[in-house]
């Protein structure tokens, strides 16, 4: 091995540079972080695994010693981390044994929740599943899942749901995250799947971040970019985000819009583009509909009116534009930036057309990535757990519909399609109104992390209402559930999960869950079986009965779909580690780039979506796809921008914008029981700039009530490099881990008591970035905020210590060699 050395990364998140230049291959450096006292070389086994708490996919072992997880070790020969981990990586493991984790089935007797059998909860919640669908049909029965389950789950709850119950209420916590990655892919290609790889990082002269703080919530990907940086003809960075991350630090060009104003933002960047004739007009003509309608619509939006609207510099707004169409290869990612905001999908959409117009599309260093935030979104999306039907076919397409029901041996008609499964906020509604009486919920946690949570609590709380609640911990959700399953997750259940850029990585099962806790698969299992549910021939709907029988049924399901994983076995991953689908019989050692040469899955009569009307949201119905279309192109869509629906006003002068931090995943459940994680960011803050710090009386440190017209909530204030006019909160914050001495407060912590409920008409994506709030001290403070210093929440002043984790943070950083005894 060369170059072991010992790194705090929490204070070096990142960890140390290896520099490699553009064409090379970035060289290898495995992290290992092992628990106290415990040495490599007491590690009974290496379990393969990638990760769990972000989407970067990073490949990783499990060291296992006496029957429990002893520490993480990252994957030399995988292809997304060449050995690297992240924070998150290095030390959310230890959530697994946290002493707090559900053991046994709940039940709520008299008002309280109480500890019973496995076969009383099922029992109860299969008894009040068939009394529903005698009194009202399926659509009394709704399904809320998530990002961090594995596709053979996925698959077999949109079996049940979709093919068995017949239920259209179907969808994940995606719709909070990435619902707008699929359906801009969707707008401009016809089908879901990301068009580039993460290899296209090492061929890049440019690389665009839009609304994508990598640093933070791709930290591996990220340090990548960064060997990138320190190496030989290093690329350029443009970065659109109102903070300033360690991305717009990095950056060659930093725009930082006022939120809900990037549809103009990038009208202005592609005028200038196409003014200046940065543009591959042979590509264009061969193999793009729609520019002429672009061309018309950007010539509304000169610099100088995009600037007005967006609040930066005309000149900002050509200098990027000469970064980007100067570009020899071009590589573009988008995150809840641009997901999260106003007009989401308008915006994504104007991303993908950029490289549409440069031509910038299957070749190295030429991609977009129009990301993910969770490690299964891909899977959510792909298997049918969400807003889209199994192999990504299309709804409105008969067709798909009857191959799907040749697929699972049913009646077409016991399919639901006579409009797309129904979105999160649009169940949450249907909740509201009493028609769906049976919401089952499986990793996720809406009590924090739906938007505007007084109304989402009443929602959930209402006796007419059977909530099911799946989960590793008594959350805040679970707490309001009638039944609570406790569930086994990542390390103690196999099974196969995809990251951003189409990898499929198997994750192996390391250790026993604790107590009575199953794996979801096994409990989604019980619940076909207790149903009784069949296929048209009266043989069990579901075939399948372990993990491995799951995903050759999964297989089967996506062969001839985009998403073809057909020539992927456990075996191949096990020997090889990720793999890009499609891979099949055409591709077997997988696709590293979509659409090279010009090739899309954009068919009428193959493709995923037909697309929407971005403003209205409107579905395009087949025909008027099909003259638009007839010959498989890309898609080019304009659209106007449009003003946020609440904007500042003098009750409430700033913009609200939330969003994540790097040591957090979602609503802490697993990351706030990682000492070295929680210790780094302990608390929720608020960030304003030192102007609007200085025009409100306020400090650091200060306690700050943020206000909106729905509530308001307290927070330390930290007074960052964020641009003037505007608040962040991490949304992390719930309230089952108040401090100790504090009475828990409902009202007090989460930044999503203030946001409002609104999405975005095409990807039905909640809009949680533009909300308009109000600052106020409510008393000075007893000391610095304890948001993190090494993140995009760093101080002005940069006055304060680095944030640190100690002895305890320290991981082993072996540069140049993998070690031996690795899981294959």
């Amino acid at each position: 091995m060369i170059g072991v050395g010992r790194v705090d990364r929490i204070a070096e998140p990142w960890g140390t540079r290896t520099p490699y230049g553009c064409g090379e291959v970035w060289p290898v450096r495995v992290d290992t972080h092992l628990a106290d006292g415990v040495r490599a070389e007491d590690v009974e086994r290496w379990v393969g695994t990638a990760s769990i708490l972000h989407s970067n996919g990073d490949a990783m072992d499990i060291a296992v010693k006496d029957g429990r997880m002893v520490g993480v070790r990252g994957r030399a020969d995988d292809r997304v981390n060449h050995g690297r981990l992240g924070p998150k990586d290095l030390f959310g493991w230890q959530a697994n044994a946290s002493s707090d984790r559900l053991t046994q089935p709940l039940i709520r007797v008299d008002g309280r929740l109480v500890e019973c059998d496995w076969d009383t909860a099922m029992d109860r919640i299969t008894t009040r599943t068939k009394e529903l669908l005698k009194e009202q049909g399926p659509s009394a029965i709704g399904f809320y899942t998530t990002g961090q389950l594995f596709a053979e789950e996925y698959y077999t709850l949109g079996v049940i749901a979709h093919g068995g119950i017949g239920t259209n209420h179907v969808d994940g916590n995606t719709r909070l995250c990435t619902a707008t990655a699929a359906a801009a892919l969707k707008e401009s290609f016809g089908c879901d799947g990301q068009p580039g790889s993460y290899t296209d990082i090492d061929h890049a002269d440019v690389i665009a971040l839009f609304g994508h703080n990598m640093a933070e919530t791709q930290s591996v990907l990220w340090s990548r970019v960064l060997d990138r940086l320190v190496g030989p003809n290093p690329p350029a960075l443009v970065c659109v985000d109102p903070r300033l991350t360690a991305v717009a630090q990095a950056a060659t060009v930093h725009l930082a819009p006022k939120p809900g104003t990037n549809v103009a933002l990038m009208n202005g960047v592609l005028r200038e583009i196409i003014d200046n004739g940065w543009i591959d007009q042979d590509y264009i003509d061969k193999h793009v509909v729609g520019f002429g309608e672009l061309r018309a619509r950007v010539k509304e939006y000169p610099p100088e009116r995009a600037a007005d609207i967006c609040d930066v510099p005309a000149q900002k707004i050509r200098e990027a534009a000469r970064v980007l169409g100067g570009a020899r290869r071009l590589l573009s990612t988008v995150l809840q930036g641009f997901y999260q905001s106003h007009q989401a999908t308008a915006a994504a959409v104007q991303v993908n057309n950029m490289h549409l117009v440069r031509g910038m599309l299957g070749k190295p260093g030429c991609g977009v990535l129009q990301m993910n935030g969770q490690p299964t979104a891909q899977n959510t999306r792909e298997c049918g757990a969400d807003g889209d039907l199994p192999g990504f076919r299309n709804w409105a397409n008969d067709a798909h519909v009857e191959e799907l029901a040749r697929v699972w041996n049913v009646e077409s008609a016991q399919i639901p399609h006579y409009a797309p499964p129904t979105h999160a906020m649009q169940m949450i509604r249907y909740v509201e109104d009493g028609s769906i009486r049976l919401l089952w919920v499986s990793g996720t946690n809406p009590a924090v992390s739906l938007p505007e949570l007084g109304r989402i609590r009443s929602v959930l709380s209402q006796e007419r209402l059977f909530l099911v609640v799946q989960d590793l911990f008594l959350t805040e959700t679970a707490q309001l559930a009638d039944v609570v399953l406790p569930a086994a997750t990542w390390g103690e259940k196999t099974g196969t999960f995809t990251n951003a850029d189409r990898t499929v990585h198997l994750s192996e099962k390391a250790v026993e869950p604790p107590g009575e806790a199953r794996p979801d698969l096994d409990i989604f299992l019980d619940y076909a079986r207790q149903l009784d549910l069949r296929d048209k021939d009266g043989q069990p709907l579901v075939k399948w009965h372990d993990a491995e029988s799951a995903f050759e049924a999964w297989k089967e399901c996506s062969r001839g779909r985009p998403c073809d994983y057909t020539g992927i076995t456990y075996a191949k991953l096990r020997e090889r580690g990720g793999i890009q689908w499609p891979c099949n019989e055409d591709n077997p050692e997988g696709t590293e780039r979509l659409y090279a040469g010009g090739t899309f899955w954009s068919d009428p009569e193959y493709c995923e979506s037909y697309g929407r009307d971005l403003i209205t949201g409107a579905p395009v119905e087949p025909q008027e796809y099909k003259a638009m279309n007839p010959s498989a192109k890309a898609v080019i869509k304009a659209a106007a921008y449009q003003p946020p629906h609440e904007p500042a006003d003098e009750d409430y002068p700033f913009l609200l914008t939330t969003g994540r931090t790097l040591f957090h995943f979602h609503t802490r459940t697993k990351t706030a029981r990682s000492p070295q994680l929680q210790a780094a960011a302990p608390e929720v803050w608020v960030e304003c700039s030192t102007r609007d710090a200085a025009a409100t009386g306020l400090r650091e440190g200060d306690l700050a009530e943020v206000s909106t017209p729905r509530g308001s909530i307290r927070a330390a204030v930290r007074i960052s490099g964020i641009r003037d006019g505007v608040l962040f909160l991490p949304f992390h914050y719930g309230y089952w881990d108040t401090p100790a001495g504090h009475e828990p407060d409902l009202h007090g912590r989460a930044a999503n008591e203030l946001t409002l409920t609104d999405w975005d008409p095409a990807s039905k994506q909640p809009i949680f970035k533009t909300a308009a709030a109000a600052l106020h001290r409510i008393e000075p403070g007893h000391g610095p905020s304890l948001a993190p210093t090494n993140t995009a929440s760093a101080p002005a002043a940069n006055d304060l210590p680095r944030t640190a984790g100690g002895a305890e943070a320290e991981a082993e950083e072996n540069r140049g060699t993998a070690p031996e005894g690795g899981a294959r």
